[in-house]
């Protein structure tokens, strides 16, 4: 089969909208979080969340255009030329028909479906709905919008397996490339739905942080004291590319994606299964899939959403899958900067760990002060600050809603 890998990367994040920045503030370990500034959130359970700050959405898209679209789908579009300037591609000098775009969200345009809706019921007037309204709510509109505009005439479609969608995507992405399908894939998820209808169902579920008074810390994977996610936005775009076909251009490479794992737990609609079994497959199976042994990894990004439920699971199954090797390997979430991005979270996340494997800087987990003692004590949890550390391959996890398993390894080249 052949290979795959990255050459190019863009993001839109709560601790950067560009990848230089993103990057400078996980190293700095910089909370993203705060108070939501996006709609009135006073009655809310929850009152926080990691927003984008001083975006300016005319930096990508003329005013008139905006309104037809969703904000996820300008996201995706500020990520995707940022990753496109980075990779040096020229569109005239590549078969257009040989590049895709496979594009994840979570929820899509929830923040459109959410504002028509209202002004439906205060009017009751069913004349008064967008022609746009549609277009701006669907989930595969971020993948269509990217196609559009760079005039790519390859595969392109959408992954929806709530927090686990942009891992999809590049799965997907790196296999129809391994495949001899496309030569280069645009990948990535977007998400934009901090929105109060969000919160509250959120909320209903008891799966968001309530520390209203101290949002810096609210976002704590692996601490006793762990409450809840806290809910994110933003968008990461990755340039997956045949291994030739980025030397013939001259590209430079970040890493390459060498395997992909994917599993269910066909446990719970929301919970994840206690005893880790589905994530356990996941990993297994990237493992298997990229041909390396577990003695090689350095670094796993873990999914690490600061619940009660999830965080200890995952780490169980991380010990199982990895053995005797497990107390070698550097464990952290970004979340606990970024908050939790939903379909957006392991593109961003990836990035993440393509800049560990070129600087050999492994990102902390900041914010837990006591660290939960039901957490194998073996574990090699990076907390409070970056660790300078070669790394040569990691390990990312995301799991979503449904029991939706998806796991990447990368290595350097």
């Amino acid at each position: 089969m052949k290979r795959v890998v990255i050459t190019g990367v863009g993001c839109i994040t709560p601790i950067g909208n560009d990848v230089t920045s993103f990057w400078n503030n996980v190293k700095l370990g910089v909370s993203g979080a705060g108070k939501i500034t996006k709609f009135d959130a006073s009655k809310h359970k929850t009152q926080i969340a990691c927003e984008v700050k001083n975006f300016n959405i005319e930096n990508y898209i003329d005013k008139k255009s905006s309104k037809k679209i969703d904000l996820c789908s300008i996201y995706a579009l500020a990520a995707t030329e940022e990753a496109i300037c980075d990779a040096k591609i020229d569109f005239s000098n590549i078969n257009k028909q040989r590049c895709g775009v496979i594009y994840a969200s979570g929820i899509g345009g929830l923040n459109s479906l959410e504002n028509q809706l209202e002004e439906y019921y205060s009017k009751n007037d069913p004349t008064k709905f967008s022609p746009f309204y549609i277009t701006r709510m669907i989930s595969n509109m971020p993948a269509g919008m990217i196609t559009i505009k760079y005039g790519l005439q390859g595969l392109s479609f959408t992954p929806v397996s709530a927090c686990a969608s942009s891992n999809h995507a590049l799965i997907c992405a790196l296999n129809f490339i391994r495949t001899g399908q496309a030569d280069l894939i645009i990948a990535g998820g977007t998400e934009a739905s901090i929105t109060a209808s969000a919160v509250a169902g959120f909320n209903a579920m008891k799966a968001l942080s309530t520390c209203n008074n101290n949002p810096n810390i609210a976002s704590r994977p692996y601490d006793v004291n762990r409450d809840g996610f806290v809910i994110g936005e933003g968008a990461g775009t990755l340039i997956l590319e045949e291994y030739e076909h980025a030397i013939k251009r001259g590209a430079h490479i970040y890493a390459e994606l060498i395997g992909g794992g994917m599993s269910s737990d066909a446990y719970h609609i929301t919970a994840p299964d206690p005893n880790g079994k589905g994530a356990f497959q996941a990993m297994q199976n990237a493992l298997e899939d990229g041909n390396i042994s577990p003695s090689e990894i350095d670094y796993i990004n873990t999914h690490g959403t600061s619940t009660p439920a999830g965080d200890i699971p995952e780490l169980e199954a991380i010990k199982n899958v990895f053995g005797e090797y497990y107390s070698n390997i550097f464990i952290s979430s970004t979340k606990s900067m970024t908050g939790h991005l939903l379909g957006a979270t392991s593109a961003v996340e990836a990035i993440a760990c393509v800049m560990s494997i070129k600087d050999s800087i492994i990102p902390a987990t900041i914010n837990t002060e006591t660290v939960d003692p039901n957490i194998p004590i073996d574990t090699r949890l990076v907390l409070g600050k970056s660790i300078q550390h070669k790394v040569g391959a990691v390990l990312s996890n995301s799991f979503g809603f449904g029991g939706h398993n998806a796991t990447i390894i990368l290595k350097k080249m």
